[in-house]
């Protein structure tokens, strides 16, 4: 039975946990994703709002220094999960997605309607990348490919996702954690890899084979959480944070592809509920993601922003604590 269960599992082997059955991953006392009969229903609903072809950003492309030192923070905005964070004298890159699309296929899927906020050749020396999972509009294998041939970074990503890109990309310097591990990563400077509720698959045989996850960036300015892709999960996560970490500096957290919530709620909260994280997780400042690049889902491109200044409001929080990047843009994150 052991052996069978091995051999299910194309990307992972080893013994069970409270998130991992022996053969697949999943959400202790939470919920995965729909049958595929569902998909079919909300595909063919009718129901999803029309983007823009093209919406261009307010901001140029931005041209990032080399390095940002000490306990200073900035952060740029490229698109979508894809976010530069200076700090410590590090360079680090979430879930970096240069493509056109967000698809097994270069002519048909989600395409981008807007450019990267910085041009690829602008990057300043790339020393870390987190990989959350294994989407296409996360683990973008041709921009994997481009940074290890210009920056050779270290892709810190959790179990089973290393598999998926050593074979794409060769010689890629690889560091596959569980939920719970600590990664040194040198100028006083740790990668925590946490608990995303979420889930994980490349095709239609591989569904939860691979490890998703959120990061909790250590550094001596001040602690930055990035959340990966995650349902709201009745902030347990969050609480979970809070309690570990002692508060954030910083949070990144997603903000959209969240309609319709019988189908999303599991796997992608809504800005009330990203706005909710923020307080549950204690973050004194945090940048909305996951909107406004590629359309997954059925709300109108700019109801992500309306609906996050209208959480805000709500709970009576600074709309400059909590904004909704877009690509360009660069954020020099207040100390605290």
């Amino acid at each position: 039975m052991a052996a069978k269960q091995k051999a299910a599992n194309r990307y992972y082997s080893g013994p069970p946990s409270d998130h991992f059955d022996g053969t697949l991953f999943f959400n202790p006392g939470g919920r995965m994703p729909g049958p595929f009969t569902d998909l079919l229903k909300w595909q063919f609903s009718g129901q999803r709002a029309k983007w823009p072809a093209a919406s261009s950003s307010p901001f140029a492309q931005a041209k990032p220094v080399a390095t940002v030192l000490g306990a200073d923070l900035t952060v740029t905005m490229v698109g979508h999960a894809t976010l530069l964070i200076q700090t410590a004298g590090l360079n680090i890159l979430t879930d970096p997605v240069w493509s056109r699309r967000t698809s097994p296929f270069s002519f048909v899927g989600p395409r981008r309607v807007n450019p990267p906020g910085i041009a690829f050749g602008d990057l300043p020396a790339i020393d870390l990348v987190l990989v959350s999972h294994n989407h296409y509009d996360h683990l973008d294998l041709a921009t994997l490919g481009k940074l290890k041939k210009t920056h050779d970074p270290l892709v810190v990503t959790p179990l089973g996702n290393d598999a998926i890109i050593a074979a794409a990309v060769p010689g890629m310097r690889l560091s596959a954690h569980d939920w719970g591990d600590r990664v040194d990563a040198g100028e006083g400077t740790a990668i925590h890899v946490e608990p995303a509720h979420h889930w994980s698959a490349r095709g239609a045989r591989d569904r939860r084979m691979a490890l998703w996850a959120g990061f909790v960036i250590e550094t001596p300015g001040g602690k930055i959480y990035f959340a990966g892709d995650t349902g709201f999960h009745d902030g347990i996560n969050y609480r979970l944070m809070a309690e570990k970490h002692g508060g954030f500096r910083f949070a990144i957290l997603p903000i959209g592809a969240y309609e319709p919530r019988w189908f999303m709620a599991p796997q992608h909260q809504n800005p009330e509920e990203a706005v909710q994280g923020m307080l549950l997780c204690d973050a004194a400042f945090a940048a909305g993601c996951h909107w406004g690049t590629f359309q997954l889902t059925d709300e109108p491109f700019d109801e992500p922003v309306r609906k996050l200044v209208e959480a805000l409001d709500a709970e009576g929080l600074p709309r400059e604590h909590f904004r909704a990047l877009r690509p360009g843009e660069v954020w020099e994150v207040p100390r605290i």
